[in-house]
């Protein structure tokens, strides 16, 4: 069966901080606009500043990974900030490129770019095909090249491969990674199949005129490309790479792009995803939050592996020279130097792939040696694709039902042989035990008349019998007393009283023979609460050996893998003290024997004792 495991990047884990990279665009064709000058420029390749807003005589300084001015050219702009991270997926790493920034600061043309300007998506789709077309020739590899676009569009993620797909939902795997069911996911193997797919789709792609832009993204545009490469000698590796490319639509001030109707209500969809994300940057960067809000947004969500995920991240924010864009270029330069300061961790997703066995080529260099016959190895050989391994791994495998029924058979002899002498023990016992309660009644029950017979004709009962009548036979008792009385008026004293008498000696003889039949079978004693106790004195010394060691075994058992309601099953254990034992098991392990019980908070010998005498005992009465 398939297995997945987690690789990391080098000996040691490796991090890869969120490299950000600022693109100035050039100004507007706006002669009036132009006399007042830039309010951001660059410094170096890497450091640029922005007027103050409250100060216009000084200036705000930025540092970035890189800085790409006026004149940066798409190429550059792609060979500098996107090409060194493609290399990570084609080793089974994501990587994730997105541009950010106000609308109108060109995210689009530095994403998609034209015709004879192409930007980072085209390119990056044409540098990984060039990628796997060297690994190919030099390596034991091969490669498969998948392809899958939507947009976010007011909170709804749809696929624009597929125009008239509903609104899709966003999951997450048992290994953190995040996926898209029902999204489309076409196969390309080379760039002109890549554009035969991705152009039709952009035109898909949700776009509008502001009075800011004339083809404004009213959406959040994905394109993901997956890569998955597969080792074609044993153990037939495969690994996973997925590789994001994304546009963000722009922050919108309603205000200066005259948004109304269906468009403020995408604007609003826009600028609350856009404050998503600023609330994930604020809470990664501050090392103390408890929850980092990814879920509260559909973009966020998305962009969980990218930001403080598992992906080598690269941003690209777009900023405007203009004044009207000063604000927007401010906020943006702000998230930009948020964003620099986020840590991601990569690792390499890896499976081990079981791969149908080539057996005609084997036949051919065995030369009819003399091994299985054809049909059951190609019978074999579909078992191994169907259940991921082959029939001789299971050969000797404890879950193969001939074994399993012998095993039960055996276990079921060596229970009857071990148990046939407790049950008749225990068998014995509970029969001792109900014919001493049955002699218990008749003697109650005998000395009752024994103390109504002892009383002279005509005696009044006192006060201390009286609250033996205070029940339901009440009545009854004073009735058959009634009886007695008028008896004895009618008969001589003589021969009233000698039957009772001959009765009392009855009974005072069956009471002797009760309590000597009882001390001879369980050794018991009432206490005057009426309630059966074992004699403290050598208890233990009364019980069978195995049926003792048998009893401390199965309590053992229970304290080692009992789960917290088996716990508060045993005698004596509540609810504190079931959760005492198994925070002493997690942090000591198991208990080796049942007297490492008083190592447990507040078991002492005495109440350690008194558990194991109600646990053995009401065992034994089951």
């Amino acid at each position: 069966m398939a297995q997945r495991v987690a690789v990391s990047d080098g000996a040691n884990k490796k991090t890869a901080r969120v490299r950000v990279a600022v693109r100035l665009r050039p100004y507007m064709d706006n002669q009036d606009e132009k006399v007042e000058g830039p309010c951001v420029r660059g410094l170096d390749s890497q450091n640029l500043e922005i007027i103050n807003w409250r100060n216009a005589a000084e200036t705000v300084k930025y540092h970035f990974d890189v800085f790409h001015g006026e004149q940066t050219t798409q190429q550059g702009v792609f060979l500098s900030s996107v090409k060194p991270i493609l290399p990570h997926i084609l080793n089974g790493q994501n990587a994730s490129v997105f541009a950010y920034g106000p609308t109108g600061a060109g995210k689009t043309h530095t994403m998609m770019g034209s015709s004879d300007q192409p930007g980072v998506i085209p390119r990056a789709v044409r540098e990984v095909f060039k990628l796997v077309k060297a690994k190919n020739e030099d390596e034991g590899w091969d490669y498969s090249i998948g392809m899958s676009y939507l947009e976010i569009y007011n909170e709804k993620v749809l696929d624009l491969l597929s125009p008239g797909s509903q609104d899709l939902p966003i999951r997450e795997d048992k290994d953190k990674n995040i996926l898209i069911p029902g999204l489309t996911h076409t196969t390309i193997s080379s760039f002109s199949d890549f554009d035969k797919h991705f152009i039709p789709a952009s035109l898909n792609r949700t776009t509008a005129s502001t009075k800011l832009n004339q083809r404004s993204s009213r959406s959040h545009a994905v394109l993901l490309l997956k890569i998955v490469r597969t080792q074609r000698s044993p153990p037939h590796r495969q690994q996973t790479g997925k590789l994001y490319l994304i546009d963000l639509a722009g922050s919108e001030d309603n205000r200066r792009t005259g948004n109304q109707g269906i468009r403020l209500k995408e604007s609003g969809a826009i600028n609350l995803s856009l404050f998503t994300l600023s609330k994930v940057v604020d809470s990664l960067n501050s090392g103390t939050a408890i929850r980092v809000p990814y879920r509260d947004s559909k973009l966020t969500r998305l962009l969980q592996d990218s930001l403080g995920g598992s992906a080598h991240s690269v941003m690209i924010t777009n900023i405007a020279p203009e004044y009207k864009y000063y604000f927007d270029t401010f906020s943006a330069l702000n998230f930009a130097s948020k964003s620099k300061l986020i840590v991601n961790k990569p690792f390499t997703c890896e499976t081990v792939a079981v791969l149908p066995v080539k057996r005609a080529r084997e036949d051919r260099e065995a030369g009819g040696s003399g091994t299985e016959p054809q049909k059951k190895r190609q019978k074999d050989e579909r078992k191994t694709e169907q259940g991921g391994s082959s029939p001789s791994a299971h050969l000797h495998s404890p879950s193969e039902p001939s074994v399993m029924d012998r095993l039960l058979a055996l276990e079921k002899l060596m229970m009857n042989c071990q148990d046939k002498e407790k049950l008749s023990m225990l068998k014995d016992v509970a029969q001792s035990r109900k014919e001493i309660q049955e002699l218990k009644e008749k003697q109650r029950e005998l000395e009752s008349k024994a103390k109504l017979f002892s009383l002279l004709p005509g005696e009044k009962l006192s006060d201390k019998h009286e609250p033996a009548f205070k029940n339901s036979t009440a009545p009854l008792q004073r009735k058959q007393l009634n009886a007695k009385k008028q008896q004895a008026v009618v008969q001589p004293m003589q021969v009233s009283q000698l039957k009772p008498l001959q009765q009392l000696a009855v009974v005072k003889k069956q009471s002797v023979c009760v309590k000597k039949k009882e001390r001879k079978l369980s050794d018991q004693v009432e206490s005057p609460d009426g309630k059966e106790n074992i004699k403290e004195n050598g208890w233990e010394s009364q019980l069978d050996t195995s049926v003792l060691e048998h009893s401390r075994q199965k309590i053992l058992h229970v304290l080692n893998s009992g789960s917290l309601k088996e716990l508060k099953g045993l005698q004596q254990i509540g609810d504190k003290k079931a959760k005492l034992i198994l925070g002493w098991r997690e942090i000591h392990g198991n208990f080796i024997k049942v007297e490492d019980l008083e190592k447990v908070e507040g078991m002492t010998a005495k109440r350690f004792s008194s558990f194991m005498k109600a646990n053995i005992l009401s065992a034994m009465g089951k």
